[in-house]
C-alpha cells in the first residue's frame, strides 16, 4: 500500500446523505421563508462547516444564521425521513485498509455529535484511528483538519491521502500538501473533479482498492 495514512470525507464519501442534506436544507429555507437556492448551489456547499455553509447559501440572512443552524440539526435529526446508508464496498475496503496496516481517518463538515450518531449506527467506529469535524477546526477547504490529524498521528503529508467527493475535499487536500482521490458517488461529476488536484477518480467505492495501490 503506498499510503500509511487514508483521511476519508464522510456525506456523498462513505455514506449517500447529500440528498438528505439538501432535503433538510430546502426544508430549513421553507420553515424561515426564504427562497430555495438551486439543488446545485445547495450541493456545492455540502463539506463546509454548517455555519458557514448556510451563510454562503444565504448571505442575505447572514444575521440568522445561528436560528438556521438551530433548525437543520432538528429537521435533519427528527423530522427529515429521507433514507442514508453506507455506500456499497465500504466495510469491505475499510477490512482490506486495516488488514494492511493502514491507519484510517475522517474528516467531515458534519458536527461531532452528528458524526459520532453515525458511527454507532453504522458500526464502522472500528476502523477509525481518528476523526475530525466542523466543531474541532476550521471549515474546509482549509487545511486545520488534515494538519491536525497528521501532527496527531506523526505522519507526513507524502504518506497521506484525503478521498472526498467535492471539490472542497480536494482544495483541503491540495492545501494541505497530501494526495487525493476524488470520488463520484456524492457532490461532484467525474469532469468536476478532473479539473482538481486528484490523481485518481473512482465512480464506485470499491474501485478505491486501486488507486490507493
Amino acid at each position: 500500500m503506498k499510503y500509511k495514512l487514508v483521511i476519508l470525507d464522510w456525506d456523498g464519501t462513505v455514506m449517500d446523505t447529500v440528498p438528505k442534506i439538501v432535503n433538510t436544507i430546502n426544508m430549513v429555507a421553507d420553515q424561515h421563508a426564504i427562497p430555495r437556492a438551486s439543488e446545485e448551489d445547495t450541493k456545492s456547499i455540502i463539506g463546509l462547516s454548517l455555519e458557514t455553509a448556510l451563510e454562503t447559501l444565504f448571505p442575505a440572512y447572514a444575521h440568522r444564521i445561528a436560528e438556521l443552524a438551530r433548525a437543520y440539526k432538528h429537521i435533519y435529526k427528527e423530522v427529515d425521513s429521507t433514507p442514508t446508508k453506507l455506500f456499497d464496498g465500504v466495510e469491505k475496503v475499510l477490512t482490506l485498509l486495516a488488514e494492511q496496516g493502514v491507519q484510517i481517518a475522517v474528516a467531515t463538515g458534519k458536527s461531532r455529535q452528528g458524526l459520532n450518531r453515525l458511527m454507532v449506527e453504522t458500526g464502522l467506529e472500528q476502523y477509525f484511528i481518528t476523526t475530525r469535524t466542523a466543531d474541532e477546526a476550521e471549515s474546509k477547504p482549509s487545511p486545520d483538519m488534515l494538519n491536525q490529524i497528521m501532527a496527531e498521528l506523526g505522519v507526513e503529508p507524502e504518506e497521506v491521502v484525503m478521498i472526498g467527493d467535492t471539490i472542497i475535499d480536494m482544495e483541503m487536500a491540495r492545501q494541505a500538501g497530501v494526495a487525493a482521490i476524488g470520488v463520484t458517488l456524492g457532490v461532484a461529476s467525474y469532469e468536476q473533479l478532473e479539473a482538481t488536484a486528484a490523481y485518481f477518480i473512482a465512480n464506485e467505492f470499491e474501485q478505491l482498492i486501486e488507486g490507493l495501490a
